[in-house]
């Protein structure tokens, strides 16, 4: 696997210390513990939260969006719905703001679809069930393609890659904001247009400050050099995998009845798509959206499919 790009802290020592502060501080918010596993794969050092129940026969890895944290699925404490019944791996994707090494292939490759490929062998995980958010989805899609029997299913959530990121002056102005000024005013601004979908879709004030705080770090500490998520046109039939779509109806990013137009146009392995009305871009922070993921992936086991 051919390397292109490498990102890495400003301070490696103690922004990544500031990284383990902020788990810390989750941990205590979700009276969660995570167990830390590192691992050696092709592009360098990956780091990999464990969590839920060790015994259990079906094990869930989750592939997080562009410069946020699978740890985002348990803002909310969203993984109050996946513990009990499932063994749960969350990738620190290589080449975003994590202690995983910096290093990424390009994005319109196979590269990262070859690195979850290894992934799961290193963790000896035989058919696991995959799920990610908005970027963790177009992963999902890329190790489909790589190796399509390598997992039962992938739970695709507001993700990238089904259609180009949208154009729209809000949504724009909304992601370059905090870019070009990364105030935490900005960054609020950011989070309360593109993110959330306010009053239906949000987070109290203690979930909310780690978000903001986690993206505040990201944007300022973080030198972001990886290739950004894509449109796959023209590649949706190298995908073999049950695919599960789940939307937020109030996606900025990628506008929701586009995305599943296409899936349901291009994807001949689409089992379900699933809209949940009010709910914006930051999809992996709405508890019911696990609950019924969560539910789905009950019935997967069952059936032995």
């Amino acid at each position: 696997m051919e390397i292109v790009r490498y990102s890495s802290f400003k301070n490696p020592e103690s922004d990544i210390q500031s990284f383990y502060n902020w788990v810390n501080r989750l941990q205590n918010h979700t009276g969660r513990a995570y167990q830390k596993l590192e691992l050696t794969t092709a592009l360098g050092k990956t780091l990999v939260w464990k969590t839920g129940n060790p015994d259990s026969t079906v094990k869930l890895v989750i592939f997080p969006g562009f410069r946020t944290t699978p740890l985002f699925w348990d803002l909310d404490k969203g993984l109050d719905y996946y513990v009990n019944d499932f063994d749960v791996y969350l990738i620190e994707t290589n080449g975003q703001p994590n202690p995983s090494d910096g290093n990424s292939p390009a994005i319109k490759g196979l590269g990262y679809g070859e690195w979850a490929s290894e992934l799961l062998d290193k963790l000896q995980l035989e058919k696991p069930i995959i799920a990610g958010a908005s970027f963790g989805g177009q992963i999902c899609m890329k190790l489909s393609m790589f190796s399509p029997d390598r997992f039962k299913a992938a739970f695709l959530l507001n993700p990238g890659g089904i259609q180009p990121i949208s154009l729209s002056w809000k949504n724009i102005y909304s992601n370059l904001l905090p870019l070009l000024i990364p105030s935490k005013k900005n960054i609020a601004t950011f989070l309360d247009n593109a993110v959330f979908h306010k009053p239906y879709h949000y987070l109290d004030p203690i979930p909310y400050s780690l978000l903001l705080d986690f993206e505040h770090l990201a944007i300022t500490r973080y030198r972001d050099k990886t290739q950004k998520p894509y449109f796959m046109k023209g590649e949706f039939e190298k995908i073999k995998s049950p695919m599960y779509l789940i939307e937020g109806e109030k996606d900025l990013l990628f506008p929701a009845h586009k995305s599943v137009e296409n899936a349901k146009k291009f994807f001949g392995t689409l089992r379900d798509s699933i809209m949940f009305p009010n709910v914006g871009h930051g999809i992996e922070t709405y508890r019911p959206v696990h609950e019924e993921v969560a539910e789905i992936i009950k019935k997967l086991a069952l059936k032995g499919s």
